[in-house]
């Protein structure tokens, strides 16, 4: 299985550069990263089981190291893992008041 994010600051249509993100399964953390320049973050290759996973993103140590304020110290993100061999992309975008998300490709 892969996991995979996308951080976007929607704020200023830029990558959330520099965002740390880890995966929770159920038997705890899974795997740990930062997104890179372009807001991207590669989780996890390699097997975990089936069931529910988390990807938990620092959003706000990342607004404190920027100087802005957020309303959001973490955003966690909840998906189901049916199929383990699949690869699952889950990206954020993000601004100081309200996220969004969806299953990408």
């Amino acid at each position: 299985m892969s996991v995979s994010t996308h951080v976007l600051d929607s704020v200023t249509g830029r990558p959330a550069a520099g965002l740390a993100v880890a995966l929770h399964a159920a038997e705890g953390l899974v795997a740990e990263g930062t997104t890179d320049a372009d807001g991207r973050c590669r989780l996890v290759e390699g097997p975990t089981g089936a069931g529910p996973h988390r990807l938990v993103f620092g959003t706000g140590a990342w607004a404190a190291a920027r100087g802005e304020e957020t309303f959001w110290p973490e955003v966690v993100l909840t998906f189901a893992v049916r199929e383990p061999a699949e690869h699952h992309h889950v990206p954020l975008l993000l601004s100081p008041f309200a996220y969004s998300t969806y299953r990408g490709s």
